[in-house]
């Protein structure tokens, strides 16, 4: 399996975790594109921002095989990024629809 495979799978688990929390919570979603641009994103953020403590894609795979406990850790990561991503873009969107 190669980094940009494992980036994929990343962002594709983002987007599972933005239209699960969707489900979970009605009050947050932003229908089922604006769920998934949110997970992606999210995820993109997170294993960008968090990927620097040594579970990014390329540290994954660095050793020429995978390493299962940090590839589970990126998932997990990812997963919550698209999570919290579409929480704090539907309390932006509520803020700034107040404003107007």
């Amino acid at each position: 399996m190669t980094a940009t495979l494992i980036s994929l799978i990343s962002i594709l688990i983002g987007i599972i975790g933005a239209n699960t929390a969707a489900i979970t919570f009605k009050k947050h979603s932003l229908g089922v594109i604006g769920n998934t641009i949110a997970g992606v994103f999210g995820s993109i953020l997170f294993i960008k921002s968090f990927g620097r403590l040594g579970f990014d894609p390329f540290t994954i795979v660095k050793s020429g095989s995978i390493n299962v406990i940090l590839f589970f850790l990126n998932l997990l990561v990812s997963f919550l990024g698209g999570v919290i991503a579409l929480i704090l873009i539907k309390k932006l969107k509520i803020i700034l629809n107040k404003n107007t």
